[in-house]
């Protein structure tokens, strides 16, 4: 089968319900009135992804199990307006969604309603099989079910990333992902020693590539056994929200090592588009074009970050 798509894409699709908040955490009140607005729109991890990879001029697929409801509407929506193929399983549970709460700053506590997957959901094998023959490529995202697909796409020869977001390096559930994966990412969020956990993974596992993001303190790349941090991008524009900015990074990154750049290079893609996704208000879903990155990357080869 001819290769048509550069990255498959695998879960994380879902719907956002956007809540501002005063400051987080949230003081306790009877209420409050909330500016500008409750919002609910399409865009989770994967959407964010895909999204973030389609803008960059990747060949994108998505795969998700995604429920017959509003929210599912939403999705299938989102991804007909960009021009993304969506294959849907269908999920009797429902379409993941989540609550965001978003402060002032930016921050955001997200609540996920955890009803909507079930443990025995799995993808139909030969619909994996077909899509990863078609593909370079496969990112994926830490939701069910897709630690039972790891398998099959090591099967299909694919190369594999992932992103294990605020692991605390012990959870036994990503292990799967991470050791099965060749380009890893994850927040410094939750780890006590960035470095020990980065050097695990790439112990124990599959990854010749593990970047730990660390928000406004930029990221730290694990490449050939060097540890490199890799400085902050300022943002082109006033932070709004956070949400989707480790998925623009990954999007990003996944461009120059698609296309063989140096990791350190592919890490500054990743830390310009991270930062321009912090300028999106958390009620839109955007992502830097392949120019507009391109330009940034320019600007910034003669003008220390």
């Amino acid at each position: 089968m001819s290769i048509e798509t550069d990255v498959l894409v695998l879960g994380g699709a879902g719907v956002d319900t956007i809540v501002h908040v005063p400051e987080l955490p949230v003081p306790y009140a009877d209420s409050y009135m909330i500016r500008p607005g409750i919002k609910t729109r399409a865009g989770q991890s994967g959407d964010f992804v895909a999204l973030g990879l389609s803008a960059l001029g990747l060949r994108t697929h998505h795969l998700d199990m995604i429920g017959d409801d509003v929210e599912g509407d939403l999705v299938r929506a989102l991804h007909r307006d960009h021009g993304i193929p969506l294959t849907a399983v269908p999920q009797p549970a429902g379409t993941k969604r989540a609550v965001n709460l978003v402060g002032p700053d930016g921050r955001r506590l997200s609540l996920y309603d955890d009803t909507r997957s079930r443990e025995a959901d799995r993808f139909p094998e030969e619909t994996v099989r077909t899509l990863a023959a078609a593909a370079r490529h496969a990112h994926v995202v830490i939701t069910h079910p897709c630690s039972q697909a790891l398998p099959l796409l090591r099967e299909s020869g694919l190369t594999v990333s992932t992103d294990l977001h605020n692991w605390d390096g012990e959870n036994p559930y990503h292990e799967p992902f991470a050791l099965a994966s060749d380009l890893v990412f994850l927040s410094t969020t939750a780890l006590a020693d960035h470095e020990r956990t980065m050097r695990d993974i790439a112990a124990r596992g599959r990854a010749r590539i593990v970047v730990a993001t660390a928000g406004a303190d930029g990221a730290y790349l694990l490449a050939d056994g060097a540890l490199t941090h890799i400085p902050a991008v300022t943002p082109p524009a006033p932070v709004v929200d956070s949400n989707g900015a480790g998925d623009a990074f990954a999007s990003a990154f996944l461009l120059g090592w698609l296309n063989g750049e140096d990791p350190a290079q592919c890490a500054l893609y990743g830390a310009v588009a991270g930062a321009y996704a912090c300028t999106v208000p958390s009620t839109r879903t955007d992502a830097i074009g392949r120019d507009g990155l391109l330009d940034r990357v320019a600007e910034l080869a003669g003008d220390p970050v």
